[in-house]
């Protein structure tokens, strides 16, 4: 839409909870301060998401939650299928309010689904 961003949510089935892969770890600073840190995992776009983004998060199929969070997991072929992007037609889109492009606006009804207002090319002849 030129250079006016249009924010979508997306959802898996019909608006369930989902789970995300992440990674988090504790070190040492050189300086010895303890530092926390996370990360959220990225894999390729599925179809609903590759015309707006190269890569999408890695989203934890229900059934494989207990694999993902197993600590004494050290075998990568036992999570690769996890790291795959996750079945577009189990999702869903939808455009929501250019309002969630401002942080200072806080409000559910932002997040419901609008309808999207189609330029329209003025008729040459």
């Amino acid at each position: 839409m030129g250079s006016v961003k249009q924010p979508y949510c997306f959802e898996v089935g019909e608006g369930e909870v989902f789970a995300l892969a992440g990674l988090w770890d504790e070190w040492k600073s050189p300086e010895g301060q303890t530092i926390e840190s996370c990360t959220i995992l990225t894999t390729t776009p599925n179809s609903l998401i590759e015309d707006m983004h190269d890569r999408m998060p890695v989203i934890v199929p229900p059934d494989k939650y207990d694999l993902w969070l197993d600590p004494d997991v050290t075998d990568f072929a036992a999570i690769r299928d996890i790291l795959k992007p996750y079945d577009a037609n189990l999702m869903r889109r939808y455009p929501v309010s250019r309002k969630l492009n401002n942080s200072k606006i806080d409000d559910a009804e932002s997040a419901s689904s609008v309808i999207l207002d189609t330029p329209t090319q003025e008729r040459l002849f």
